[in-house]
């Protein structure tokens, strides 16, 4: 399936994920002092960021005038969607700041090269972490589907209080739904 506009995405033709477990030994978890490289040029370790942080993670975003990793992406259930889940984050920034974020990041198993053109072109006024060597990925056990030989991580998000997992969307569908998601429970959950 293909469809031009990213933003535009009719979820109701595309398979969405089932929870397969693969997320629930997070909350609770406390972070490992792993250093990833951010599309700001900075190397963040989320571990030593104090407050509320929150990182939704996706597969993988399009790359513009790219074909697909494989011709059935939009068939393999919670691949499609990188972009308006990214797209929903950058949008509901300033919200999810006054519901108590004190720091947003997107992750993926990308590289930091190509997530700064990415990060450039959706305008984000967040950084995006590159897990591209999966030191994050495979310290938390992180859901990971195989690709054309790529590891990515299955869309989730994590709410993080100074280093703990304290809450975990998994799985994430439709994935432009995620950040007002996560926003509603950051409404109704605020720091302690």
């Amino acid at each position: 399936m293909t469809q031009r506009n990213l933003l535009e995405v009719d979820w109701s033709k595309i398979p969405a994920p089932t929870d397969d477990g693969g997320a629930a030994h997070l909350k609770g978890m406390t972070l490992p002092p792993i250093g990833l490289r951010a599309t700001d040029d900075t190397s963040v370790t989320l571990s030593t960021l104090r407050g509320r942080t929150v990182v939704f993670a996706y597969p993988r975003t399009g790359e513009p005038g790219k074909i697909a990793l494989v011709d059935d992406w939009d068939m393999i259930p919670g691949a499609r969607g990188c972009t308006p889940q990214t797209c929903a984050f950058r949008d509901l920034f300033a919200e999810l700041k006054t519901a108590g974020a004190a720091h947003v990041f997107g992750l993926s198993t990308q590289s930091n090269d190509y997530q700064i053109e990415m990060a450039s072109r959706l305008h984000l006024p967040f950084p995006v972490l590159s897990d591209e060597k999966l030191a994050l990925t495979n310290a938390l056990k992180l859901p990971t589907m195989e690709v054309a030989g790529l590891t990515l991580i299955k869309r989730l998000a994590l709410v993080i209080d100074d280093a703990e997992i304290t809450h975990v969307f998994y799985p994430v569908f439709p994935p432009d739904r995620n950040a007002g998601d996560v926003l509603e429970w950051l409404k109704t959950n605020p720091v302690r």
